[in-house]
């Protein structure tokens, strides 16, 4: 981030957390006097984060560290428990009325499985062109011209705009995600897993096409995914996320050279490479903990090599190790 600029979005010790209500049986335990309590999920734990406009930021964890959770507050699907979003310096969760609604405009998001997100009784020209329309950002007679260059430009042919999404392939469908949410002109995306519900194959042209979008359009991304082989490609800098918590972030290039958390460095040594043929992985120890009841301190501490006694008890700040380089860990 530049100098004195302010980034498009910044997260300041932003937590979400989830109450798991009891279940009858629980109810009637707590009825005859045994001690039972609702649960509570830990899902974002105090995280900070800020995305400078035109930067494609890489988020990166094993499934169920919270990385979705964060992805939907930032677009405005879930409200924070705790901390605050800011969006051009302005709170997403204190605009009102006009304001609001431009945000809300301003910040799509497009998610992992397409056939799930797309409307099936909808057809695609009215997936794609109902809220430029109903916003008034495009007028009724332009909407057919604008359809066909937004299609065409997002691979998928004009031709098509009448269909219904279960009359397209996987990849397919991901476009008209990405169509959809290009079609309102917004200034962020958080792209959630986007290529991982497809084949190989095509996992490569979406990840083209996102590259490509993203130097026409001008875009600020929050690349979401578990596959640091595919954020390597897409990303200016990488945040690794464990458990709900940032635990490292740098520019791509120097967090791959230079890896300083024991868990990115895990995650670094499984991704397969023609470089380690004749090398044995070795997969990170043991199970991500239950986010209903993390470990105290560090929250990797029971699976990291180098874990000692302060680990066990004092959460580590997130601290500026090198340039630019941020890692919390107290070795």
């Amino acid at each position: 981030m530049k100098n004195g600029e302010r980034p498009l979005i910044e997260l300041k010790k932003v937590s979400k957390r989830f109450a798991k209500e009891l279940d009858f049986s629980a109810k009637i335990a707590r009825r005859f006097g045994i001690p039972v309590s609702e649960q509570t999920l830990h899902a974002v734990d105090r995280f900070n984060l800020s995305i400078s406009k035109g930067e494609v930021v890489g988020l990166v964890g094993e499934s169920g560290c919270g990385k979705s959770t964060l992805g939907r507050m930032i677009s405005g699907l879930l409200t924070p428990s705790e901390g605050s979003i800011y969006f051009e310096g302005k709170d997403l969760f204190q605009l009102k009325g006009r304001e609001a609604k431009e945000a809300a405009l301003q910040i799509q998001m497009i998610f992992q499985d397409p056939f799930a997100s797309l409307n099936p009784r909808m057809r695609v020209n009215e997936i794609i062109g109902e809220a430029p329309k109903i916003h008034g950002l495009i007028k009724p007679s332009n909407l057919d011209e604008f359809l066909n260059d937004l299609m065409a430009r997002c691979g998928l042919d004009p031709s098509y705009k009448f269909r219904y999404p279960h009359q397209f392939s996987g990849g397919q469908r991901q476009r008209i995600a990405i169509a959809r949410a290009l079609a309102v002109a917004p200034k962020f995306i958080v792209c959630d897993e986007v290529a991982s519900a497809l084949d190989v194959s095509i996992q490569a042209q979406i990840l083209n096409l996102f590259m490509k979008l993203q130097d026409e359009f001008g875009l600020t991304t929050l690349f979401i995914s578990h596959n640091l082989g595919v954020v390597e490609h897409v990303s200016d800098r990488v945040a690794i996320m464990y458990l709900g918590r940032l635990v490292e972030l740098a520019h791509t290039e120097e967090l791959f050279d230079n890896p300083l958390h024991p868990y990115t460095q895990g995650l670094l040594r499984e991704i397969p490479s023609l470089d380690k043929r004749r090398i044995e992985f070795a997969a990170i120890k043991g199970e991500i903990p239950s986010p209903f009841n993390p470990p105290p301190g560090c929250h990797f501490h029971p699976r990291c090599p180098i874990a000692n006694g302060n680990c066990q008890s004092q959460q580590p700040v997130l601290k500026e190790a090198r340039a630019d380089h941020l890692v919390a860990c107290h070795s």
